[in-house]
């Protein structure tokens, strides 16, 4: 019997900017993406992170805001309001992008930490648009990957505790495209990564 074929995995580092905890209550302001690589039966290929991207900044979907978590982007609502994409169409904006780039692959959504941006990516693609390219569980995160790897519990891993060879020389900026680009650059040193030297 031949061996089945599988379906390359196109790895596309997101990153969000909201002004709340959850999606609902509080609102996605903006939204960066860049195609981190590619992995088949043959491993992982990088891909150059500023070669593919996809950035919009969104129009708020509620009043409600934690001051904090808005003062992190320093996105402004008021212009947003004004100036921002409304979210269906950015949405509806971003899947086709990701369906355009994935091109015979399957897109997985990568984040460091994945949780916070994948809740709202899904709820806002389900939400605005009744479905995600990503699935329900195309989400991979680069904090797991790395424990996994480094063969260290979860909750021990920091960025700054990682070997400075796999993080990126860019800076965190909190502006979302940024942010993906440089997570993406994480991405793939972090799968080109064998794990510590044995002692």
């Amino acid at each position: 019997m031949p061996p089945r074929r599988v379906r390359p995995s196109l790895y596309i580092s997101v990153d969000v900017e909201a002004d709340g905890p959850i999606p609902g209550p509080y609102s996605m302001l903006s939204l960066g993406a860049a195609v981190a690589g590619v992995q088949d039966a043959d491993g992982f290929t990088a891909a150059d992170p500023a070669a593919r991207t996809f950035y919009r900044e969104l129009q708020p979907i509620s009043e409600e805001f934690v001051p904090e978590a808005l003062a992190v982007s320093g996105l402004d609502r008021e212009r947003l309001r004004e100036e921002g994409i409304e979210p269906s169409l950015a949405m509806a904006q971003f899947a086709r992008w990701v369906r355009e780039v994935s091109d015979g692959a399957q897109p997985v959504m990568c984040g460091y930490p994945a949780s916070y941006d994948w809740t709202f990516l899904y709820w806002y693609l389900i939400r605005f648009t009744g479905a995600s390219p990503f699935g329900h569980s195309g989400c991979l995160d680069m904090k797991t990957l790395y424990a996994a790897k480094a063969g260290l519990p979860l909750r021990a891993v920091a960025k700054r505790a990682m070997p400075p060879g796999l993080l990126s020389t860019r800076r965190h900026t909190h502006h979302a495209l940024d942010d993906a680009i440089e997570q993406a650059e994480l991405f793939a040193n972090l799968m080109a990564w064998a794990g510590p030297p044995a002692s």
